[in-house]
This record gives C-alpha cells, sequence and structure tokens, in this order.
C-alpha cells in the first residue's frame, strides 16, 4: 500500500468496514456521519485506513498541526492498541485533518487521579510511525502506517492478540463514535479504557530488532550583571555553555526495550507552569523529559495521596528545582509472558554539598485471578558515593471482584542511613486498602484507609506527608440522560475523609464535601462543591514571607464553583470560583484558563489566578497573581514557533520561552 492519506487501493477495498456506534453524547445511536473504518497488516506494518465523510465539508474542523496536541476542538481519528491484551495498558495513535501526530499511552486501565482519568494518560511518550490525511468535497481520510517495531507484543504459537479500540470525533455536534461499543458511564476517557477494547488477532508478524540513536548538541550563553566588591560598577560575567551527548533505544525483543542514556537532555523539556502553594505540604510537578516516558507507567506504586508515589523520575537529576548532570544510565521495560517488568539505573553527578548519586527501581507485576487483576513488588534505591543511602520495598495488588467492584492493596517499608530500619516496625511503614466501583452511572463508591508511619521516607518517591493515617470515603450517583434531554450527566456526590497524626493522635485534617457535577451535551460543564473543613496544623507554615499560618486548630467553611465551556467551540475556558473562610481568615481565589484557536496554524492561549487572603485578627494578607500567556504558530506539521511567558508576583518571577521546533524527520528534531 501507499502511504498517502487515500485509503482507495484494492487491498482496502478488500478489507472489513467496521461498524462504528456513538458513544457520546447518545450512547447506541447510529453516528450521524458515515464512516468506513478498515485494518490490515503486512510482516512490518499495522495499516489503518479511515474514509471520515460528511455531509457538509465545511463542518470539518481543524485546529491545530501540533505534534501530540489532541485539540478536543478539532475533528480527530485515531486508534487504542492494548498491545499485550491486558487489559490495562495501551498506546494511542490519533490525527488530525491536519495530519497532526498524536501519541501517548494508557495506564491502570485508564482510571487517573480524582475519577478523571487523566492521570493516567502520558502524553508525553512519543515512538516511530506514519500518518498522512487529505480531503475532499465528501470528507476527510486518513492512513497510518504503525511499525510492529514500534509496538510490544507477545507472539503465542505464531498469533498474537492485542485488544483494539477506534475512536472518530465529529467536532461540530460534540460527537465521539467508537468500535467497538463503549458506554460512557465509564468517565470521560472511557473511549480510552484498555479493558473495554475489542480482541483482534494477528498471525505470524515479527518485530524487527531497530537500533535508534539521537545524539544531541546543545549550544547557549547567558550573563549577568553583578556589582563589584566596592559597589562601583557592575561587571559582566558570561557563561557560554555547550553540552552534547547520546540516547540510544533498541529492541532486544518484540516484548522488551532497552534505553541507554549519556549526560542526558533535558533541553527539549518545557517549564514548567508557575503554581501557587496555598497548603502546607509540598506541590507536584510531572515529569516531562523523553527518557523516562517508555511505559513510564509500569514503575507507578501509589502511596495513597493524589501524587504520592514510591518512584517520582524528577528526582533523578534534579536537586532544588535545579539541573543535575545524568553523566548516564540504562532503562529496561517490557513483558515476560505475563510479568511486566521494569528496570532502570543512573548516574549523577555532584551538586554542591549533594554527593554523586546512584538510582535504581525494579518493578514487575503478574496478571492473576482475570484479566483485571494483578499482583506485584517494587525496590527503590539511591546510594550516594559519601555513602548514604535510602532503600524501599512494596507488594500491591489489585483485584477485580465483581462487576465495576475493585479491591487495591499495598504496603511499603523504606531504610536509610541514620534510620533504626527495623523491617518489623511500622514507623517506617505504608499500608493503604481501596474498594471501588468504577462506573458514572447508578450508584458509586470508593472506601480507603493509609496509614503512613513517622519515619517512612520515599527518597525516590514524592510523599507530601508522613506521620499520618485516616480513611476516605467518595459516595455518589450517576444519571445518564436519554436522546430527548440536553443534558448528558448528572452526579450528586458525597465525600467524607479524615487523617490523624500517628505520633499523637491528634486531627491533622478532616473535610466533608457535598458536590454536584452536571454536563450538557453540548459541551457545557459545572461543579459546585460545599466544604467543612478542619485542620490540625502542627507547626507554622508560610505562605509567604510576610503571612505565615500559626500552629493551631482551625474550623472554617468555603465553596468551591467550576464552568467548563464547550471545548468543540473556537473559544474555550475553564472557570473557577473559590469563596469562604480559610483557616482564621477568608480567601476569595478566580482562576480562568482560555484557549482560542484562530486556525489550525494560529492558536492563543492563556491562564490567570488571582489569591486574595486576609487574616483581620493578625493584620496579615496576601494578594497573589499568576498570568501565562502562549501564542502558537504552526507552519505545518514539522514546524511551529511558540513564545511562552510567565508572570508570578509571589515570588517576582517573569519567565520568557521562545521556541522554535522543527522535525524534518520522524527521528530527528531541532530546537
Amino acid at each position: 500500500m501507499n502511504l498517502d492519506g487515500l485509503p482507495n487501493e484494492d487491498g482496502w477495498n478488500e478489507a472489513t468496514v467496521l461498524p462504528m456506534i456513538v458513544s457520546t453524547p447518545n450512547f447506541g445511536n447510529e453516528p450521524s456521519e458515515k464512516s468506513e473504518i478498515m485494518i490490515a497488516y503486512d510482516q512490518e506494518y499495522l495499516w489503518v485506513g479511515a474514509r471520515l465523510f460528511s455531509q457538509d465539508p465545511v463542518d470539518i474542523t481543524s485546529t491545530s498541526k501540533r505534534r501530540d496536541e489532541e485539540s478536543r476542538n478539532s475533528d480527530n481519528f485515531g486508534i487504542i492498541l492494548d498491545t499485550y491484551d491486558d487489559n490495562e495498558n495501551a498506546l494511542a495513535f490519533f490525527t488530525m485533518p491536519s495530519g497532526a501526530r498524536i501519541d501517548y499511552t494508557v495506564s491502570n486501565d485508564g482510571e487517573g487521579s480524582g475519577g478523571s482519568g487523566m492521570g493516567s494518560i502520558n502524553r508525553s511518550w512519543n515512538t516511530f510511525w506514519d500518518v498522512e490525511t487529505t480531503r475532499d468535497e465528501l470528507g476527510w481520510y486518513v492512513e497510518m502506517r504503525i511499525p510492529f517495531s514500534s509496538l510490544r507484543f507477545q507472539n503465542d504459537n505464531g498469533v498474537c492478540r492485542m485488544g483494539m479500540i477506534l475512536n472518530r470525533r465529529i467536532s461540530h455536534r460534540n460527537e465521539t463514535v467508537t468500535y467497538p461499543a463503549i458506554d460512557p458511564k465509564y468517565g470521560f476517557t472511557a473511549n480510552l479504557k484498555p479493558s473495554l477494547a475489542q480482541t483482534v488477532e494477528f498471525k505470524d508478524i515479527k518485530a524487527r530488532k531497530p537500533l535508534y540513536i539521537s545524539p544531541y548538541v546543545l549550544g547557549g550563553y547567558s550573563g549577568i550583571n553583578e556589582l563589584n566588591d566596592t559597589e562601583t560598577k557592575y561587571l559582566h560575567k558570561a557563561n557560554p555553555k555547550i553540552e552534547a551527548g547520546l540516547d540510544v533505544k533498541y529492541s532486544l525483543t518484540s516484548n522488551l526495550t532497552l534505553d541507554l542514556t549519556a549526560n542526558t537532555d533535558f533541553a527539549q523539556v518545557e517549564a514548567d507552569d508557575q503554581q501557587i502553594n496555598l497548603t502546607r505540604y509540598s506541590m507536584f510537578f510531572p515529569e516531562k523529559r523523553l527518557f523516562f516516558q517508555e511505559r513510564s507507567g509500569i514503575f507507578n506504586f501509589s502511596l495513597g495521596g493524589r501524587s504520592d508515589n514510591l518512584f517520582y523520575s524528577r528526582r533523578i537529576g534534579i536537586v532544588d528545582d535545579e539541573q543535575v548532570r545524568i553523566y548516564g544510565g540504562a532503562r529496561m521495560t517490557g513483558r515476560i509472558n505475563k510479568w511486566d517488568v521494569g528496570i532502570l539505573d543512573m548516574q549523577t553527578a555532584g551538586y554542591l554539598e549533594n554527593p554523586s548519586e546512584n538510582f535504581g527501581v525494579a518493578r514487575i507485576r503478574r496478571q492473576v485471578i482475570n484479566p483485571n487483576s494483578y499482583v506485584g513488588g517494587i525496590m527503590t534505591s539511591r546510594i550516594g558515593t559519601n555513602g548514604n543511602y535510602n532503600m524501599a520495598y512494596g507488594v500491591d495488588g489489585i483485584f477485580r471482584l465483581f462487576g465495576d467492584d475493585y479491591l487495591d492493596i499495598r504496603m511499603a517499608q523504606t531504610f536509610e542511613t541514620g534510620a533504626e530500619n527495623n523491617a518489623f516496625s511500622a514507623d517506617p511503614t505504608f499500608a493503604g486498602i481501596k474498594w471501588e466501583r468504577r462506573t458514572d452511572e447508578g450508584f458509586g463508591y470508593d472506601l480507603s484507609y493509609n496509614f503512613t508511619g513517622e519515619t517512612m521516607n520515599p527518597d525516590m518517591g514524592f510523599l507530601r506527608r508522613n506521620d499520618i493515617q485516616g480513611f476516605s470515603t467518595r459516595l455518589q450517583y450517576g444519571w445518564m440522560f436519554g436522546e430527548e434531554s440536553k443534558i448528558f450527566s448528572s452526579r450528586p456526590m458525597f465525600q467524607v475523609q479524615r487523617y490523624n497524626r500517628v505520633s499523637d493522635g491528634q486531627l491533622e485534617s478532616m473535610e466533608i464535601s457535598p458536590a454536584w457535577f452536571i454536563m450538557t451535551k453540548k459541551g457545557w460543564g459545572t461543579f459546585l462543591e460545599l466544604k467543612y473543613l478542619k485542620e490540625g496544623v502542627d507547626e507554622d507554615f508560610d505562605l509567604s514571607d510576610e503571612v505565615v499560618v500559626p500552629a493551631g486548630k482551625y474550623v472554617f467553611v468555603n465553596m468551591q464553583a467550576m464552568i467548563f465551556t464547550p471545548s468543540s467551540k473556537p473559544l474555550g475556558t475553564m472557570f473557577r470560583l473559590e469563596a469562604g473562610e480559610f483557616f482564621d481568615g477568608n480567601i476569595i481565589s478566580v482562576e480562568a484558563s482560555p484557549i482560542l484557536h484562530i486556525s489550525s496554524s494560529l492558536q492563543l492561549s492563556g491562564a490567570y489566578e488571582f489569591n486574595a487572603i486576609n487574616f483581620p485578627e493578625r493584620d496579615q494578607q496576601l494578594r497573589s497573581h499568576i498570568a501565562r500567556v502562549n501564542v502558537l504558530y504552526m507552519y505545518s506539521t514539522k514546524l511551529s514557533v511558540s513564545t511562552f511567558v510567565q508572570l508570578n508576583n509571589r515570588n517576582n518571577a517573569f519567565i520568557g520561552n521562545f521556541r522554535v521546533r522543527y522535525n524534518p524527520i520522524i527521528a530527528g528534531q531541532l530546537f
């Protein structure tokens, strides 16, 4: 077949056309537009052909050419492949009428933090594949060519079984059609869930073992003007920078991948979004570096909190928000029979008073009982050349009990220099159990209990707080409305959580929060929440240099409202308002994040957050502003220019970034 975006060769005409059905907004209906989707394969490639017809071609919406930007304002088409047919992990390949390449991974069956599923989608992952699109007066057309060498799979007597989901989004109707039929009761990412995929068989396919070598060269210049010792004039200090390094990717087998790195490149990573921390806990920032993305979900080991994890790859090569040279390392991921395997080892340079360190992690998981149940284990180590060490291990299991009910059990311990390191002590231990029903229709719930000991300290992970134990309960009842209704779904929710400190048994935090979420079929969404909170602050914490919340017990009430506009429109936004009491004061917090798709070549986006906090009795107040503006011009799917500006008055930071990205070939990038 020819990859030209015209699936009209004899091979396509002889292929079976797969039936598509509406997933949202009216599940089970016939699609408003005709789609002809075909799958074919040869020894090297999986081919996907799509004829996506439109009654009026003016309705075809294309608003981006950028790599990895799956704009919901645009029509799109894609395939999700559960390459091991494990009902939990998948690779996604999507495109839009512009021909943009979009790829990402799905882990944990699309179940993410906060029930949204988004925490399980890793959009930083990239691999090697091709796509071409065309359009005419009847619609738009797609041809994808995905090398089997870019997939990880297992053969069983010459037969490879994969889960497959096909998706088409018709933007102007806010409609998603799928194969097979996907019930939207499983949440916003239901159409990406590997457990809902259709199993397909490929015979006698063999992946090649390609070797990808990606050298990089980085040049730069910075300078600073500083006063001399007598403070009579400024002296200019120049700091030219030249770096070089190498990344290597090799497919050991069809189901195991080896990644090697030397002097790892950080230059491709965009700056983190500035954030205001109004809590007494550390803030979490996602990993964006490409080297750490291959099947990164396998290394996840939750410690109960929203982002708490026994392994957090940003601990490697970043100290106190500063980059530290990574001399090199190796990473192997894949599956051996029913075992998921992940191994990583890296060495970093010393930084200030920190010694050179070695970071290691090994993770295994195995499918048991049924296709949706797993048991596994993990080990991590962080060892300095000065002899200091921090090590951890954990065991976990997730079991599908019946229907949509799951039981999640896990336990972990840490050992480090200077600690008693008693494996039979609760002090360095985490233990958690959670029972949940995963559905947005009918009665849904999750019940959890977590214990984190006083000296539990995963130095290769992210843990907001140790010395804490307690429970969390969420109850909800959801309705999915019929074809005649303008409402898509509605869910009242009720959450209760309480955590006490282990050391003294005193209250750490408590929350009682009824809430209601409504989504219309046009894409409007509203979330309302009322919070009754108790906080037991065991030590003072700073909101700024001038504003401090003293240790003590606090009881307060506030509310939050969020409005989401339809993402199918050229201009969309999320608006959030929080108001009410805040510890022994009060708060008003406003946030908006608009995005304007002017055309498929030009996009404007931004965000603004304002916080006004007052403590009248202590005569303290905080006013914080964060503003972000991004202008993105996409000349083609290979060349784009972006300008990114951030302003944070809290730390007097003004951050500007001008970025040119050119992809002359799939495996080459120039920044």
